[in-house]
């Protein structure tokens, strides 16, 4: 193989691109959809990318951010305490 056709070891593959991009993308996209904004300004469901059902043991009804009994501090509209989205954080212990 000459110089040209040798694999890098620190090269990265595409696929590693796109999803830190991707995860890149994301956290912009919450930070100027009002996260940063006062308490009061929520971020829409699709913002946070919301669903109607856990993700593994993950759900709105174990978040720290829920507020029964269908509200949340974060994010905007009616929430399903089985639901969940990408600003899940988990209840303290205790």
């Amino acid at each position: 193989m000459d110089e040209k056709t040798k694999i890098r070891p620190t090269a990265r593959s595409r696929r590693w691109v796109l999803q830190n991009v991707a995860v890149a993308s994301a956290g912009a996209a919450l930070l100027s959809a009002g996260l940063s904004k006062p308490a009061e300004a929520k971020a829409s469901q699709s913002i946070v990318g919301y669903q109607d059902m856990p993700h593994g043991k993950q759900e709105c009804d174990n978040c720290s951010h829920f507020e029964p009994p269908s509200s949340c501090k974060l994010v905007d509209g009616t929430i399903s305490t089985k639901g969940w989205c990408l600003v899940y954080g988990p209840k303290a212990a205790g």
